[in-house]
């Protein structure tokens, strides 16, 4: 047996994480992967990003001094490989590039900025396909600060694929329009009229934390009437009180409104009932990613 330690950075709009899995290798044995830690840092990029164009001195620091901290705890883990991703907040910054150059020379990390397209490309490499039944149509949803992922799933083939600029961070700020909306509907429609047996499948920290709040066991997946009426419950709590009431981080108790929306109404327009919430994505992706280019 030979286990080995690969790590996955996943700078967002709202926060960054390095996630760390043990991949377990044995002869005449699939592969697994085994989550080992998971480090999360509210450093909200997007606030920055998608206002004033361009990241703050202050925000640039702490980017700097989380790599840091993160290449340290790489090293003490014994990490032989990992990727780390800059989404759409460090994308559109104006001086993104600058901080990823800044970033390379004082904390010996170098970072990927990927666009949409990849980063549905690295999501749909998780174990998704296995959670899918193969008379089932699935629309996949990665919500995040600056924008959200759509891949319609069609035989556990993808179909098509889409991000939209329509992120909880970007809402917040009223920065989404209703002709994202309208283009988000249309998109949806479209490519869902002639698909049976719909259901969505959820990630991120917001469906994530939503399916805890619920109390289901893992794998249950969660009802549109229950998000329904969860929408209504949240939005009836004043900020502070999502924070004493329901116990959720600062950092989460604004941005889960924004991101309830954007799955109650891909929902709607799809006709789904039931969303999924295998609490997988991008650095689970980038794990995979990884280990597979490897081999």
């Amino acid at each position: 047996m030979k286990v080995r330690k690969f790590a996955a950075i996943d700078i967002g709009s709202n926060a960054i994480r390095l996630l760390t899995h043990n991949i377990i290798e044995e002869k005449n044995k699939a592969t697994q992967f085994r989550k080992s830690a998971l480090v999360r840092v509210p450093v909200r990029l997007g606030e920055d990003s998608f206002t004033v164009g361009e990241i703050s001195d202050r925000n640039a620091n702490r980017i700097v001094d989380t790599m840091k901290a993160f290449k340290l705890l790489m090293d003490v883990a014994g990490v032989e490989k990992y990727m780390a991703c800059a989404t759409s907040a460090m994308r559109e910054a104006n001086n993104g590039l600058e901080i990823i150059k800044r970033v390379q020379e004082e904390a010996n990390i170098q970072i990927e900025l990927i666009d949409g397209k990849k980063e549905a490309a690295i999501i749909a490499s998780t174990d998704l396909k296995q959670l899918m039944q193969k008379d089932n149509s699935y629309l996949y949803i990665d919500v995040g600060g600056g924008s959200t992922e759509f891949t319609l799933f069609t035989e556990g083939k993808i179909k098509i694929s889409k991000s939209f600029k329509l992120g909880t961070v970007r809402l917040l700020n009223n920065m989404v329009g209703e002709g994202t909306w309208q283009k988000l509907e249309e998109w949806i429609k479209e490519h869902v009229k002639n698909v049976s047996n719909i259901s969505i499948i959820g990630s991120g920290g917001n469906i994530n934390k939503l399916h805890k709040i619920s109390g289901r066991k893992e794998g249950e997946s969660l009802s549109f009437l229950w998000l329904k009426a969860q929408y209504a419950f949240l939005e009836s709590l004043t900020y502070e009180e999502r924070i004493s009431e329901l116990g959720l981080n600062p950092d989460r108790a604004d941005v889960i409104i924004p991101a309830t929306k954007i799955f109650l109404q891909a929902a709607r327009w799809s006709g789904a009932k039931k969303i999924h919430v295998p609490k997988i994505g991008l650095s689970d992706g980038i794990i995979k990613t990884l280990y597979f280019e490897g081999k």
